[in-house]
C-alpha cells in the first residue's frame, strides 16, 4: 500500500483479498515509511500517520494486519515478500513512484500485479499518449465513464491469519513519530485539518449537503469557502475518487456537473500529464509555444523581483499575492482560482521564467498538503502555459495567460479574501 492509503473503496486491496481466497491464504498489507522524503515537511507526514493509524484499525476489522517498516521501498518489500505467493501494488503516477514499482518487480521472486486505483479511468486506458488539453481528454473519458463509475465491491477474506509479530513503530503519536522519519519541522502541521478516511468522509459530506449545488457558482470566488477541501485525502489516497464521484452523481445539478469536470477530467489530465511526460517536473515539461515565447520576452524590464525568501515569507507590494502565499503556508492549501493568479505572479516578479517555475513548484510542494501530486504539477505548470493555449502578448509573458490585480478585484470581493487570511 502506497498511494491507496486506506481500506475502503480500494481496487488494490479488494483484488489482493480476492487472490488470497482464491489461493486460500491470508493478507498482510505493508506500508514503508520513507524517511526524509524530499519537500515533506512535519505537517504531511502527521497528516499521513494519521490517515495510517486509522486505515490499520479498518483493516484489522477484516483480519488484515497492516505492518509498518521505515527504509527504501523496493528493499524492505523485497525483505517482506519473501516467501509470498504473489505481491499487489496499487499505482503511483510520479517518477519516484513508478520507479520504486519497478525496482520492486524486479527484486521479487513472486508475480507482482499493479491496480490502479486512485483514478476513476485508468490512465491508459482513457488516453494512449500526452493530452494537449482538457478538450481533448474529455471525451474518451467521458466515453468511458459508464464502465468505471460503478460502487466497488468490498470481499471478506475467508482466511484470516493473527498476527503477533513486530508491527514497525508505534504511530499513535503522529507528530513524535513524524519527527522520527526527519520530517522537515518549518513546515507545522495544519491544526484545523486531521488526516484520514472518517474526516475526509465527512467533508465530503459537508460538501454534497451544504455546498455541491452553489459549486459551479461559488468555486471560484476566494471570499467564499465554496470548494471540498478533499484535495489533501485524494492526495494520499485517504478518501477514493470514486467515493466521491458517486456522491456528487447521486446529486445532479451544474453544480455537481462541474464538481465531477474538476474531479475527473481536470485530475486525470494531470495523472496523463505526470505519466507520459518525464519532464513534468521541470520548465522543459512545458509546450515549446510557451517556452518560445518566454525565452523572448526573458529580459523584458520588470517593476518588481523578489528573492525567494520575500516571496515565501510573503513581503511583496501586492496585499492579494500576500493573502494567498499565507493562505498557503498556514492552512497546507491555496484556493484554486488564487493559486493560478500567485504562479501567474512569481513569473512576473521573477528574474527568469526557469527560476519563476522553480520556486512555484517548491513552494507548493513544501507548503500545500497536496503538495507533489499530479495535479500540482499540472497547476503550476498552467501558469506557464500547459494546457492552455497562446493569447494576446504582452511583456514578460509573451502570449501566455496574464492576470493581474484589476481582474480580481472586478470578479470578487478580494478585501473579504486579504480580511479572512489575516485571522489566521
Amino acid at each position: 500500500m502506497q498511494k491507496s492509503q486506506r481500506a475502503l473503496d480500494n481496487h488494490a486491496l479488494e483484488f489482493a483479498v480476492e487472490q488470497a481466497n482464491r489461493l486460500r491464504q491470508p493478507l498482510f498489507v505493508f506500508f514503508f515509511l520513507n524517511p526524509g522524503f524530499p519537500e515533506a515537511g512535519l505537517r504531511h507526514y502527521v497528516f499521513m500517520l494519521q490517515g495510517l493509524l486509522e486505515t490499520r484499525r479498518r483493516l484489522e476489522e477484516r483480519g488484515i494486519p497492516l505492518i509498518l517498516r521505515v527504509g527504501d521501498p523496493p528493499e524492505e518489500l523485497s525483505k517482506a515478500a519473501a516467501g509470498a505467493s504473489l505481491v499487489v501494488t496499487d499505482r503511483g503516477y510520479l517518477k519516484v513512484h513508478r520507479e520504486w514499482r519497478s525496482r520492486a518487480a524486479g527484486m521479487l521472486s513472486c508475480p507482482l500485479f499493479e491496480i490502479e486505483s486512485d483514478s476513476i479511468v485508468p490512465v491508459e486506458t482513457a488516453y494512449p499518449k500526452e493530452a494537449w488539453s482538457a478538450a481533448v481528454l474529455r471525451p474518451r473519458i467521458l466515453r468511458l465513464l459508464f464502465a468505471y463509475l460503478v460502487p466497488l465491491e468490498t470481499r471478506g477474506l475467508k482466511y484470516p491469519a493473527a498476527y503477533h509479530g513486530d508491527g514497525g513503530p508505534d504511530i499513535t503519536d503522529s507528530y513524535a513519530a513524524a519527527l522520527s522519519l526527519a520530517a522537515d519541522p518549518a513546515v507545522p502541521p495544519v491544526e484545523d485539518l486531521r488526516g484520514g478516511t472518517a474526516e475526509g468522509l465527512r467533508r465530503l459530506e459537508i460538501f454534497v449537503e451544504e455546498k455541491l449545488d452553489r459549486f459551479d457558482l461559488d468555486r471560484n470566488n476566494p471570499a467564499l469557502q465554496g470548494v471540498s477541501v478533499l484535495s489533501p485525502y485524494l492526495h494520499f489516497g485517504q478518501i477514493s475518487p470514486l467515493t466521491a464521484a458517486l456522491a456528487a452523481a447521486e446529486n445532479p445539478s451544474p453544480g455537481s456537473e462541474g464538481f465531477l469536470e474538476e474531479l475527473i477530467v481536470r485530475r486525470e489530465l494531470a495523472m496523463n500529464y505526470t505519466f507520459y511526460n518525464r519532464d513534468y517536473d521541470s520548465f522543459s515539461g512545458l509546450p515549446v509555444w510557451a517556452r518560445k515565447t518566454l525565452a523572448a520576452h526573458q529580459r523584458d524590464p520588470r517593476e518588481y523581483v523578489y528573492s525567494r525568501e520575500d516571496l515565501e515569507t510573503g513581503r511583496t507590494h501586492d496585499r492579494y499575492w500576500n493573502a494567498a502565499q499565507k493562505e498557503l503556508t498556514e492552512t497546507g492549501r491555496i484556493h484554486g482560482y488564487m493559486r493560478m493568479y500567485w504562479g501567474k505572479k512569481i513569473l512576473q516578479w521573477s528574474s527568469s521564467p526557469e527560476e519563476a517555475f522553480k520556486t512555484a513548484l517548491f513552494f507548493n510542494n513544501r507548503w500545500a498538503l497536496d503538495g507533489r501530486d499530479p495535479n500540482s504539477f499540472a497547476g503550476v505548470a498552467w501558469c506557464f502555459g500547459k494546457h492552455d493555449r497562446p493569447w494576446k502578448e504582452r511583456d514578460i509573458f509573451g502570449t501566455v495567460r496574464y492576470m493581474n490585480a484589476q481582474g480580481l478585484k472586478r470578479k470578487f470581493p478580494m478585501e473579504d479574501y486579504v480580511h479572512r487570511t489575516e485571522e489566521l
